[in-house]
């Protein structure tokens, strides 16, 4: 563990949680705040465990997920860079609702929850800041279901594999960081839909195998969301 450098500390600023907040001041909320690397894939908590903390993801990606009956993983969220997640665990019951997996690759910041709500009752008005950010981040997420309610299947899909190859160009080779049935149900179509939809996007150059993919022409990707063809 590490404390944060001014280079993370750039990163957690771009977090919606924190959008609205001063450098200044969250340099102080995050004064006990540590960052942590993993190099293998493993569970970061349990459903119950206590919610003494929150993380921030600076690299990689992590899953939420619950465990079935038959002990099979089924995967409720995925976070990336540069997203936070366990605050609202924190905040409430402070019991994780769920299990966590991390993926080997992934730099985390850990918050602990004692020194960040001792900072926050020093000023409030530190809450408020807070507020108006996830304010804004729910407006983007409003945002983001028009948009989807919007679009065809093969878009939605397209839409997801261009955010797994942000920074690409021309081609990229992506993995589904999650199960097709998870995805499927993420970009809100029917299981048969997304194969369908990954079918017609081999027009556009998408060729599968299992969960590996291979975009071979990035742009018409990004003309199909955009301009609404398939």
């Amino acid at each position: 563990m590490a404390g944060l450098n001014p280079a993370d500390l750039h990163m957690c600023a771009t977090a919606p949680l924190f959008v609205a907040v001063s450098r200044p001041d969250l340099s102080v909320l995050l004064d006990q705040a540590q960052t942590v690397s993993y190099g293998e894939t493993g569970l970061l908590f349990s459903q119950g465990d206590l919610a003494d903390r929150f993380f921030v993801v600076l690299q990689g990606r992590v899953n939420l997920f619950a465990l079935t009956e038959t002990g099979d993983q089924s995967v409720i969220e995925v976070f990336d860079p540069v997203d936070t997640f366990a605050e609202a665990a924190m905040f409430s019951s402070a019991k994780f609702p769920l299990n966590c997996e991390v993926v080997a690759g992934s730099r985390l910041v850990h918050v602990p929850a004692g020194p960040f709500l001792k900072r926050l009752g020093e000023n409030r008005k530190l809450g408020f800041h807070l507020l108006a950010g996830l304010s804004r981040w729910q407006m983007r997420l409003i945002h983001e279901i028009t948009e989807l309610k919007s679009k065809s299947p093969g878009q939605r899909l397209a839409s997801f594999l261009l955010a797994l190859a942000k920074g690409a160009e021309g081609s990229a080779q992506v993995r589904l960081p999650i199960t097709k049935a998870v995805l499927a149900s993420r970009i809100g179509i029917a299981p048969e839909s997304l194969s369908r939809a990954l079918g017609r996007l081999k027009a556009v150059g998408v060729e599968t195998q299992g969960r590996e993919l291979v975009l071979t022409d990035l742009e018409a990707l990004r003309r199909l969301v955009r301009e609404g063809t398939e």
